[in-house]
Parts: structure tokens; C-alpha cells; sequence
């Protein structure tokens, strides 16, 4: 899965960093935003930025043969807030 993929080539389970956009936002007078995610660490970054997350607007997603397996890795391994069907 991704995390074993990211772990086997020598990077964090997600080496995604979200203090630009927050350095954009607060450059652009934005201080409290609706954060369309499923991911709980851009929320934690953001806010530790300085960002007010005032909601978190669920991103929906269509589940497939296809994504099944991607999806459930970031629920059950990075603890994104999806909603998955029983595989």
C-alpha cells in the first residue's frame, strides 16, 4: 500500500507540509476557513499555522474496484475521515 511504499523508499507515511498554503491564505487576509478534506493532519497543520478550520466539509468520494484498497489505507492506516463500505 502507499504507507509500505512511502516506508520502503525512505519517506514519512506523508511527506506533504501545508505551511505554504497557510503562508498563502494569511498573505491573502484569510484567517478562518471551510476545509473541504477527508485528511485530519491538513486540518492539525493548518491550524497550527494559525488558521481557524471552522468546519470540515467531508471531500465525497466514489468507491471502485479500482480505489477500494487506496481508500482503506488512508482510513485505517493514516486516519482519514472516510466512510467505506465493508470490503
Amino acid at each position: 500500500d502507499t504507507v509500505d511504499a512511502n516506508h520502503a523508499l525512505g519517506f514519512d507515511t506523508d511527506e506533504r507540509m501545508f505551511s505554504p498554503a497557510a503562508r498563502i491564505l494569511k498573505a491573502l487576509g484569510v484567517n478562518r476557513l471551510r476545509l473541504i478534506t477527508n485528511n485530519p493532519e491538513k486540518i492539525s497543520q493548518l491550524e497550527q499555522f494559525g488558521l481557524c478550520v471552522t468546519e470540515r466539509v467531508p471531500l465525497a468520494l466514489s468507491l471502485n474496484p479500482h480505489n477500494r484498497n487506496y481508500l482503506e489505507t488512508k482510513r485505517k492506516r493514516t486516519g482519514h475521515l472516510i466512510a467505506c463500505p465493508e470490503s
